[in-house]
């Protein structure tokens, strides 16, 4: 029982990160989404005929996925790790709300398209590094650390990182040509 009531708490931080993030995104910065660039036809159009230099931007992703892994990871060490787990869903919920509603405001439902084609194949493997990590911190001390953790945490941001710098870009490319 106590399992089933940790999934539904872990569920509601992130959603309510996502309505906050939903909200902010058309009440209090709609004006600046409207200004913003990321999602016009100019930057994308650049986008496809960019050439990417793979090992440049994997140190880029490897900086960028693997910093707050890790601060998370160093901040569930302490007696807040259930805050941690919990305003680290509440954080990524509302950064995603925030993007799907101005993805949604540029370019319509093409835009909810675009931004999960950009998690594509990735972020499953990302989510399943956090899940690890995330559950821990918010069933201690029911649940122990071990090295089944340690290693599955490696290897799911490992091929996440791989994923995104060899397999993403080819296939955000053929969804921009499509555009």
């Amino acid at each position: 029982m106590r399992i089933q009531e940790n999934k539904k708490f872990l569920a509601v931080f992130c959603m309510l990160g996502f309505l906050a993030g939903i909200v902010y995104a058309n009440l209090i910065s709609k004006d600046y989404i409207a200004g913003m660039g990321i999602f016009n036809e100019f930057f994308l159009t650049q986008y496809t005929q960019a050439e990417i230099d793979v090992m440049e931007f994997m140190w880029y992703v490897i900086r960028v996925r693997v910093v707050p892994l890790v601060l998370v990871a160093a901040l569930g060490c302490t007696r807040l790790r259930k805050g941690i787990a919990g305003g680290f869903l509440a954080w990524t919920g509302f950064c995603a709300g925030m993007i799907m509603t101005s993805a949604v405001l540029k370019m319509g439902v093409k835009g909810v398209i675009l931004c999960l084609i950009a998690l594509t194949p990735h972020f499953l493997f990302y989510g399943a590094g956090y899940i690890v990590l995330l559950w821990y911190l918010f069933t201690y001390p029911e649940s122990r650390w071990n090295l089944s953790k340690t290693v599955s945490i490696t290897l799911f941001i490992i091929v996440g990182i791989l994923l995104e710098c060899y397999v993403n870009p080819i296939i955000m490319e053929l969804f921009l040509k499509t555009l």
